[in-house]
């Protein structure tokens, strides 16, 4: 009997485990932050709020930081860089731009579209190579099974 309560809080370790790196993980899905970041790579992030724990302010945010935010303009989350911040009538507005797109995205994001900034050492993004060509492969076979046109 003792083995198997054993067994019971193993899997639960690693089920907790699993769900807090998943929500640390987030899958670039286009080419527009090459060379830094390639469609396929998982990078480490902090998000704003994970269960209620704020890991990062987005007025915190700076300039050459990259963060995943909620575009007006994409369905979908976009990676892209911080490359200035300015205000307008008391609202910090951000200017972002995939690094290697000719230029910024069309709309200024404001702090409250900011959902997770990527995690950085001595200014290098935390990256997993490819392995989310996983994700993105399973994306698009369960929407194209459902019918829904996404792009992946």
């Amino acid at each position: 009997m003792a083995i198997e309560k054993r067994k019971i809080i193993i899997y639960a370790v690693i089920i907790i485990v699993g769900l807090f790196v998943s929500q640390h993980l987030s899958v670039v899905v286009s080419e527009s932050m090459g060379p830094v970041l390639y469609k396929g790579d998982y990078v480490g992030i902090e998000n704003t709020n994970f269960l209620g724990f704020h890991e990062f302010d987005p007025n915190d945010v700076k300039v050459g930081d990259v963060v995943v935010y909620r575009g007006v303009w994409f369905p979908d989350p976009i990676v892209h860089r911080v490359i200035n911040i300015t205000e307008e009538n008391g609202t910090k507005l951000f200017t972002i731009k995939g690094d290697h797109n000719p230029v910024p995205d069309p709309y200024p994001v404001k702090p409250e579209q900011i959902i997770s900034r990527v995690i950085t050492f001595e200014g290098y993004p935390f990256i997993i190579p490819r392995i989310g060509y996983v994700t993105i492969y399973l994306k698009g076979f369960w929407y194209e099974l459902l019918g829904i046109n996404k792009g992946y």
